[in-house]
């Protein structure tokens, strides 16, 4: 937990708290408090929009949402930085909520239900009000969906191994085969119990906010600086130094040698700059995994000539 960043650990705590206090205090209802209900339902509450994503419903339901938070999270808070990484994850969440809520809107249009005093659940029979109360969405799934889809987006390239494929994917295929899945199942599998929907809308909201990012890269400015781009950053502010510095050194020569060499020596230092550059520019578009062997030589080496 210690080499965590200081996000999404947080956040691993806090949902682990919550799954806790929820077993624990069940007299509480902590579920029926902090859950999302459907909006025309006399238990919803605004807040709810944010606190069902710290609440499951079992073992298995926080199990899977806290590993994936673990595995891609962190990946992204490196490079996002702490507080751009947690506004995505909020708005993935909370979009995911409001896509359920319009699901559920239509599920209370096309069955009719405002046309009902009463309905019959098979072993009772509820007042309608009562009924839609029982519309509950809990869980992180939607905001993790949303990490899935910033960590394919980022590391398109990146090989994962996922239980049961018995071979490495790329992060690309993975995050597309995982969106091609839930909008089947939120077609074909609408009873099921879980919200489907709600997982599609934390992919979508974290598409637009990346998308729109990209499409302003200055927006972003607020958050500050990630630990990412600063790393690129210090690296190319430290060749951008070493060629000053050897600019500065090029004058003291350039009484020893002819004009000639030393232009000759400035067209090399100048070629390996640009080479290296060039690098760094593809590594943050397209990641590290992206490079051929001889641009991680070339990296290597320059790396080396600084020390």
């Amino acid at each position: 937990m210690n080499n965590l960043p200081t996000t999404t650990k947080n956040l691993l705590l806090i949902n682990a708290l919550v799954f806790a206090a929820t077993y624990f205090l069940q007299s509480w209802d902590i579920a029926g408090k902090l859950g999302l209900h459907f909006f025309m339902a006399s238990d919803f509450h605004l807040y709810q929009l944010v606190t069902y994503m710290f609440v499951h419903g079992g073992f298995t339901h926080i199990f899977f949402n806290m590993f994936a938070l673990w595995m891609f999270g962190r990946v992204m808070e490196n490079v996002w930085g702490p507080r751009k990484f947690l506004f995505y994850y909020m708005i993935c969440g909370i979009g995911a909520g409001i896509m359920q809520e319009i699901a559920q809107l239509g599920t209370y249009y096309v069955e009719g239900l405002y046309a009902y005093d009463q309905v019959n659940i098979g072993t009772s029979i509820l007042t309608t009000g009562q009924y839609l109360n029982l519309w509950n969405t809990v869980g992180a799934s939607g905001a993790v969906y949303g990490i899935l889809l910033a960590f394919g987006m980022t590391f398109p390239n990146e090989r994962i191994f996922i239980f049961p494929i018995p071979v490495p994917i790329k992060a690309k295929w993975f995050v597309i085969g995982y969106a091609a899945l839930e909008l089947y199942s939120s077609i074909s599998s609408s009873m099921d119990g879980v919200a489907h929907v709600a997982h599609l809308g934390g992919m979508l909201f974290g598409l637009l906010l990346i998308l729109y990012w990209r499409r302003h890269p200055g927006s972003d400015a607020r958050f500050g600086r990630s630990r990412g781009q600063e790393f690129f950053n210090r690296m190319k502010a430290s060749f951008d130094q070493r060629k000053g510095q050897g600019a500065r050194n090029n004058e003291q020569e350039a009484r020893r040698n002819t004009r000639e060499a030393d232009m000759e020596y400035n067209a090399r230092k100048q070629q390996r700059q640009a080479e290296v550059d060039a690098i760094l520019d593809k590594i943050r578009k397209s990641g590290y995994d992206s490079l051929t062997k001889e641009e991680k030589k070339r990296l290597f080496e320059a790396s080396h000539e600084e020390n």
